[in-house]
C-alpha cells in the first residue's frame, strides 16, 4: 500500500488554488469597465403547424450552461428579434401559452443577422439539440460523432412518477434498475451505477462513495425540477473526468424566466395518483423574472404505498425463492416493505449585474423516509429488518457565467456542495431473532471547484480548456446492538470513517468546423487524479482492536476523444467516435468491509494483509483458487469505438448505432479463498463461522460466502442502437426503438462478472395520433424484452437476478423467517424447533420441502435465466384551455409480471396513472 505523504497532496491544493485565483480574477473583470463586444442578430418568424403566426410566444436564449443570455416575445405576425446578442452558440426555445413548443441550435457570429424560422408542435419525431455532448457548446445531435440521447419534460412528467430512474424506461441504449422501491438508477449501454456518471447543469453529482451495484440517491433528485435529461453514451472521460465507462447522464433543471422589460411570473401545479401502489403526490413549480433578475422556486412531495406487481405475485419472494410458493398465498397481492414518503424543493436564482454577465445560485434538498429493501426482507433474503432511514440530500452551487472575459469569448467558474446522508439498520441470518442488529451512519461531503473558458479561433475552431477539482470526506459511525439484552457496541463502518476522496483534472477541447455545414470534428483531452486515504486513527475500536488498517492511493490516467460527423447531404450524417474512459476505485472499492446492499458480506484488500489470501474463480460458493494473490484494487479503463447511420428530414428521424467498449482490469467482487484453519478468526468485525475445502469462508451475517473486491478481468460489450421517428400524417405519428447488447469476459468468452448484469434485447413501438388544432391527443405503446440467458455466477447468485438458493440457506428462513412470520407451525410434537416442524401452507417438514425445491442438488437458481416481457400501454391527454391538462395511462394492460435486470422488486402490475396539471 502506499504511505500516506505530503506530496499527495500537493497537486491537489495547487489545482484548487489555481481555480480560486482564476474565479477572483473573473469577477474582477465582470466588475471592470470593457468594452462593448461586437454583437450578433437572431430573428425570424414563429408559426404553427399549420403556417398561421403565433403572436406571444415567449422565446428565450440558453447558454450551453442552461444561463439565461436573452428573452422575447414574438409580435402579432409571429416575428421575433434578438439585437446585440454576444456571438456564440446557443438554446433557442420557444413556448406558447398553450403548450406547444420546439427547441434549435444556432450558431451567431459578430456582424450578421442570423435568420431561423420556428414551428412549434405538440410533440416533436424527436429532441434534436443537445447542450452537453461538447462542453460549453450548443448542437444539434446531427452535428455530433457519438451518441445522446434527449429526453424533455414532457417525458418526464408522463414516466417519473415514482422517481427519477422510471424517466429513462423506454429509450434506445438505456434501461431501467430499480433495486429498492426508493432505490433505481439507469443503464447505460450495459453498465450501470458507479460506471455511469451523474451531473446536474454540469456539477459532478457523482462521489466516491457512491456503491457499485446500486445508485442510493439518484433518485433523491426530483424531476418535477428539471426541462430535461440528456444522456452521453459511451465512455466520456475526456468531458466530464471518471466514471462515465458506460455513459453519462446530463440533469439540466428549469431556469428563471428573464424578461426583455417588466416584471414576468409563471406557475405550475401537477397532482397525480397511482393506482399500482396507491400512491400519490404533488408538485408545485413558480418562477418570476425582471431584465435583471429572476428566480424558479419547486416544491414536490410523494407518497408512495405498497406495490402490487404483475399478477398480483412477487416472482423473487422469499417464499418462492426458498419454497417455490407463490407470495400472494402468503401475504395478498401487495408486496410489503415498499411503501415510502418523500419530500423535495429546490431554489434557482439569476442575476445579470450588466450585459455579458450572469450569476446563478441554485440549492435543491429531497428527502425519503420510511423506505426499506424489500429485496432484504420478504422479497428476497427473508430478513426481519432491512431499513433505508433518513436519506437525504442537499446539493448546491453558484456559478459566474461571462461573456469577452479577459480575452476569451465566455468563462464559467462554478464553486458547488454536495452532501448525501443515510441511515441503514440491517438483521441478518435469513430472519434470525438472535442476530445482532447493525446500525451504519453515513454523510458524503462533496465540495467542488471547476473552470472553463473558450475562445474562437481562425479556421473555425472552437477551443475550450478547464479544469476542475472534487474532494469527498466521509463520516460514518455503525453500532452493533443485541436485540434481547439491547447493549449496543462499535462496529466497523462499511467505508472507515474520515476517508476521503480527491478527484481533479485538466482538459482541453477542440470542435472544429472542417468543412462548413458538412464536416465538423471534435476532439478532447484530460489528465485525471483521483487520491484516496483513510487513516485507522479516525475510527473507534472495537473489543479493544483496530478494525481499519492506515491505507492511501494515488492513481492517474489520460483519457480522450476524437468523433466527426459527416452531412453526406439530403438528410444523411455518417458519424463515429472514439473514447477512453477511466473509473479509479472509489471508497467503497478501497475501504469497503460489512454487510452490502446485495446481502454478501465483502471486503477490500488491506482487511486480509498478510493473510495468504487469494481470489476465487467465481462469485459464488463453487469457487476455488486462481492462485491470484488478493491485492489492493487498480482503475479500470475502457476503449470504446462507435459508428452512426442518421438520416433526418422533416418527417422522419431515424439512428442506427454500432459499438464495441473493451474495459480493462474489471473490477468486480470474487469469493475469498483463505488457507485452511481460518475458522474462528476474524473478518473486520466478524468471526470466520465456517470455511469449505476450497477454502471459501462464511461469517453470521450472510449465507453466501465473503467476497473480495478485485481487477479480476478484462470484458468486451458490443451492441446495436437504434430508433424511428416518422411523421406518418399531420396527426398520426409511429416512433420506435430496438438495443441489442452483448457482453463477454475477454478471457473465456463467459458472461463476465459485472454487477447489475447485462440487460437483454429490447425495444418498443408507439404509435400517437394528436390532431393539430385540437386539444387531445392518444398514443399505444407496445414495450418488450427477449429473455436474458448470459448470465455469470455473480448474477446468479444475485438474489435480484438468479436468486440462488442452497440446502442451508432453505434451512435457515424455514426455522427463522418463516417461523417468526408464523409461516410454520409446531408438528406432532407441539414443539417449535425440531425435526417435525410443518410448513402450515402445504404440510411439508423441512426435509420435504428441500427435496421437492432442489431434489438432489446441493443448490440452484430460482431464475437461471431472465425471462422475456411484454406489455401493452395506453395514455392519452386533454387540455382544458390554456390553464388545465389532463393525462391518464393505462399501463401493462395486460398484467405481465416482469423486472428489469438487477432490480429488485416486480415492474408495477396493472396501473392507472392520473396527472392533472394547472398553470398559474
Amino acid at each position: 500500500m502506499n504511505q500516506v505523504n505530503q506530496a499527495d497532496t500537493k497537486p491537489f491544493l495547487a489545482c484548487l488554488l489555481f481555480l480560486a485565483w482564476l474565479l477572483g480574477e473573473a469577477c474582477a473583470t465582470t466588475l471592470a469597465k470593457t468594452p462593448v463586444p461586437e454583437s450578433a442578430t437572431l430573428t425570424g418568424y414563429v408559426r404553427n403547424v399549420n403556417g398561421t403566426p403565433v403572436a406571444q410566444a415567449r422565446l428565450t436564449l440558453l447558454t450551453a450552461r442552461q444561463t439565461v443570455a436573452a428573452t422575447t416575445v414574438s409580435a402579432a405576425d409571429g416575428r421575433y428579434l434578438f439585437d446585440d446578442v454576444t456571438p456564440g452558440t446557443y438554446e433557442l426555445v420557444a413556448a406558447t401559452s398553450d403548450g406547444l413548443g420546439v427547441r434549435l441550435a444556432v450558431s451567431l457570429a459578430a456582424g450578421i443577422t442570423t435568420v431561423r424560422d420556428l414551428t412549434v408542435l405538440p410533440t416533436p419525431v424527436a429532441e434534436t439539440v443537445t447542450v452537453t455532448a461538447d462542453v460549453g457548446l450548443v448542437q444539434d445531435k446531427d452535428e455530433l460523432g457519438q451518441t445522446v440521447t434527449v429526453i424533455p419534460a414532457g417525458r418526464l412528467q408522463e414516466r417519473a412518477t415514482q422517481g427519477l430512474a422510471q424517466a429513462f424506461a423506454e429509450e434506445a441504449g438505456l434501461s431501467v434498475q430499480q433495486t429498492s422501491a426508493t432505490l433505481g438508477g439507469v443503464f447505460v449501454r450495459g453498465l450501470v451505477a458507479s460506471r455511469v456518471s451523474v451531473f446536474v447543469d454540469g456539477v459532478r453529482y457523482t462521489t466516491g462513495a457512491q456503491r457499485g451495484g446500486i445508485s442510493t440517491f439518484f433518485n433523491l433528485l426530483e424531476p418535477g425540477s428539471l426541462r430535461g435529461v440528456e444522456v452521453l453514451h459511451g465512455p466520456h472521460g475526456a468531458q466530464y473526468g471518471s466514471d462515465s465507462l458506460g455513459g453519462s447522464v446530463q440533469l439540466l433543471t428549469a431556469t428563471a424566466p428573464l424578461t426583455t422589460g417588466g416584471f414576468v411570473f409563471q406557475g405550475e401545479s401537477t397532482f397525480f395518483g397511482i393506482s399500482a401502489t396507491s400512491g400519490f403526490g404533488h408538485a408545485t413549480r413558480l418562477s418570476f423574472g425582471t431584465p435583471r433578475f429572476g428566480g424558479v422556486v419547486n416544491l414536490a412531495g410523494r407518497r408512495i404505498n405498497t406495490l402490487r406487481a404483475g399478477g398480483g405475485v412477487d416472482s423473487r419472494a422469499a417464499v418462492t425463492r426458498f419454497f417455490d410458493l407463490p407470495s400472494n398465498r402468503f401475504y395478498g397481492a401487495r408486496q410489503p416493505d415498499t411503501a415510502f414518503t418523500e419530500y423535495a424543493g429546490s431554489l434557482k436564482a439569476v442575476a445579470t449585474p450588466r450585459a455579458g454577465h450572469q450569476f446563478v445560485v441554485h440549492y435543491q434538498r429531497g428527502q425519503q423516509d420510511g423506505g426499506q429493501r424489500s429485496d432484504q426482507l420478504l422479497g428476497g433474503d427473508g430478513n426481519l429488518l432491512a431499513k433505508l432511514g433518513n436519506l437525504m440530500l442537499d446539493f448546491g452551487y453558484l456559478r459566474y457565467d461571462g461573456q469577452r472575459v479577459g480575452g476569451l469569448d465566455s468563462v464559467t467558474v462554478t464553486g458547488s456542495f454536495n452532501i448525501q446522508r443515510e441511515e441503514r439498520i440491517n438483521q441478518g441470518g435469513q430472519g434470525n431473532p438472535q442476530a445482532l442488529i447493525n446500525a451504519q451512519y453515513e454523510r458524503t461531503r462533496a465540495v467542488g471547484l471547476a473552470l472553463s473558458g473558450a475562445k474562437t479561433l481562425p479556421g473555425r475552431h472552437t477551443v475550450l480548456g478547464g479544469a476542475d477539482v472534487y474532494r469527498d470526506v466521509m463520516r460514518a459511525r455503525a453500532f452493533d446492538a443485541h436485540p434481547v439484552t439491547g447493549i449496543a457496541t462499535a462496529a466497523r463502518p462499511r467505508v472507515p470513517n474520515g476517508a476521503y476522496f480527491n478527484n481533479y483534472g485538466f482538459f482541453v477541447q477542440d470542435v472544429w468546423e472542417a468543412v462548413p455545414s458538412r464536416l465538423r470534428l471534435a476532439a478532447s483531452l484530460r489528465y485525471g487524479v483521483a487520491s484516496y486515504r483513510a487513516r485507522a486513527r479516525d475510527n473507534a475500536l472495537v473489543g479493544g482492536r483496530a478494525v481499519v488498517e492506515d491505507d492511501s492511493v494515488r492513481t492517474a490516467a489520460w483519457t480522450f476523444r476524437f468523433s466527426g460527423a459527416w452531412q453526406l447531404g439530403r438528410g444523411w450524417v455518417l458519424a463515429g467516435n472514439v473514447a477512453r474512459g477511466f473509473r479509479p476505485p472509489n471508497m467503497t472499492d478501497l475501504g469497503s468491509l460489512g454487510l452490502q446492499g446485495n446481502g454478501v458480506y465483502e471486503i477490500a484488500a488491506p482487511a486480509v494483509a498478510g493473510r495468504q489470501a487469494f481470489i476465487g474463480t467465481t462469485a459464488d460458493a463453487s469457487a476455488v483458487s486462481t492462485g491470484l494473490p488478493v491485492r489492493q484494487v487498480i482503475p479500470e479503463s475502457s476503449l470504446s469505438y462507435e459508428g452512426s447511420l442518421r438520416y433526418r428530414n422533416g418527417r422522419m428521424d431515424a439512428d442506427l448505432t454500432g459499438f464495441v467498449t473493451n474495459i480493462n482490469d474489471l473490477l468486480t467482487t470474487q469469493t475469498l479463498i483463505l488457507p485452511p484453519g481460518a475458522v474462528g478468526t476474524r473478518l473486520g468485525t466478524e468471526i470466520i463461522t465456517a470455511q469449505l475445502p476450497t477454502g471459501a469462508v462464511f461469517v453470521a451475517p450472510a449465507t453466501s460466502p465473503v467476497r473480495v473486491r478485485a481487477n479480476f478481468t478484462g470484458a468486451r460489450i458490443y451492441g446495436v442502437e437504434s430508433s424511428l421517428g416518422v411523421r406518418l400524417t399531420a396527426s398520426w405519428s409511429l416512433s420506435g426503438n430496438f438495443t441489442w447488447l452483448h457482453a463477454e469476459d475477454r478471457a473465456t468468452g463467459r458472461p463476465p462478472d459485472v454487477e447489475g448484469g447485462t440487460p437483454p434485447p429490447q425495444g418498443l413501438l408507439r404509435l400517437r395520433y394528436q390532431p393539430p388544432g385540437r386539444a387531445w391527443w392518444v398514443e399505444g405503446v407496445v414495450a418488450a424484452a427477449h429473455r436474458q440467458t448470459r448470465l455469470s455466477s455473480l448474477n446468479l447468485d444475485d438474489r435480484r437476478i438468479g436468486a440462488a438458493r442452497t440446502r442451508t440457506q432453505i434451512q435457515n428462513f424455514f426455522r427463522r423467517g418463516a417461523t417468526v412470520r408464523g409461516f410454520v407451525e409446531a408438528g406432532p410434537d407441539g414443539r417449535l424447533g425440531t425435526a417435525d416442524d410443518r410448513l402450515r401452507l402445504t404440510g411439508e417438514t423441512l426435509a420435504q420441502v428441500q427435496a421437492r425445491v432442489l431434489g438432489a442438488v446441493a443448490s440452484a437458481p430460482l431464475f437461471p435465466r431472465l425471462p422475456g416481457w411484454a406489455t401493452l400501454n395506453l395514455r392519452g391527454g386533454y387540455r382544458f384551455g390554456e390553464r388545465h391538462h389532463l393525462l391518464v395511462a393505462l399501463d401493462n394492460l395486460l398484467d405481465q409480471n416482469y423486472r428489469t435486470i438487477s432490480s429488485g422488486i416486480d415492474a408495477p402490475g396493472r396501473n392507472l396513472t392520473v396527472r392533472y396539471t394547472i398553470r398559474l
